[in-house]
């Protein structure tokens, strides 16, 4: 298997929905678009931020597909597939057409609690079956549990099809372990926005974000800054949105991006339950930080 030729910023993509609470497959074309135009470097279709778990499986099939002839192969596309019953989720990746995509995403099982040994027994069986490259996703904020830094190394050992994580953390210490041990050709990624310029430093090999939904250009010249070690650059447009990051945090995520997203009319505030649009009064508080952000930064070209 070829090695991952993935680096740089990924933008894990919200999923629009209209009022009826269809998928919105112009916005989501238009959101496409606009962040490629912008610079990131590949895609991530129905992670967290896409609101994976009320997605339907012929849904993300139909998005690929429009997805993939939208783009043509100009920047590779990741797409979600994980969940806590490894045999259902063995059975559907075995069912799916996964044609215009390049890697899988796949997250620690959450709500069970597994041990280390129970989530290296689970990604082992989603590799059999995979056609693709997996992608880890290590999110103990969501999945309670944190797949420790031996248990990745383990299982990048253990297989090709294991070519990156997402590494979704904010233990620094864990994180350098993991760099320290990990084998060359396995590559991480950030997984936290406030955490990317720092986990760039430590050497990481992009980030896979959610506020390059809305901006991004400015973040993919960041993270391009840190990539070509221009860290003066890369320090400043840090500096410059990490206030909007920190807002951001308070808001959950996707209910924050896709404010800010509605905001600047790409798409609506429309979510699947059991998540709901922000309220008026976090809506208004997003909203100086966005224009704070966008004052701040009117000269460095934000998109």
């Amino acid at each position: 298997m070829e090695e991952i030729s993935l680096q740089g910023t990924g933008v894990a993509l919200v999923t629009p929905f209209n009022e009826d609470l269809s998928v919105d497959e112009e916005a989501y074309l238009r959101l496409v678009e606009y962040v490629v135009e912008g610079g990131v470097d590949f895609l991530v279709l129905f992670g967290t931020t896409g609101e994976s778990p009320t997605v339907l499986l012929q849904e993300k099939e139909r998005i690929l597909k429009k997805v993939d002839a939208l783009l043509h192969g100009k920047v590779p596309i990741v797409i979600g597939f994980g969940g806590n019953n490894t045999s259902e989720l063995v059975k559907q990746i075995k069912a799916f057409d996964f044609t215009g995509a390049s890697y899988i995403l796949s997250v620690v099982p959450y709500y069970n609690k597994p041990s280390q040994e129970g989530m290296i027994a689970h990604f082992q069986a989603v590799a059999e079956v995979s056609p693709l490259p997996v992608i880890l996703y290590n999110v103990p904020g969501r999945t309670v549990v944190n797949m420790e830094p031996e248990t990745t190394i383990m299982l990048a050992n253990s297989s090709p099809k294991f070519v990156a994580i997402k590494d979704a953390t904010d233990n620094v210490d864990k994180f350098m372990s993991l760099m320290a041990k990990k084998p060359v050709s396995f590559k991480v990624f950030a997984g936290d926005d406030a955490l990317t310029f720092p986990f760039l430093a430590l050497g990481a090999h992009g980030t896979i974000s959610v506020i390059a939904n809305a901006y991004p250009s400015f973040f993919s010249k960041m993270v391009s800054a840190c990539l070509k070690n221009n860290w003066e650059t890369a320090r400043k447009y840090h500096y410059m949105i990490l206030p909007l990051l920190h807002t951001l945090l308070t808001m959950g995520n996707p209910a924050g991006i896709k404010a800010i997203l509605s905001m600047k009319n790409l798409i609506k505030h429309q979510f699947r339950l059991p998540l709901v649009p922000l309220p008026e009064e976090k809506i208004r508080i997003l909203k100086k930080a966005v224009d704070d952000f966008e004052n701040a930064t009117k000269y460095e070209n934000v998109k």
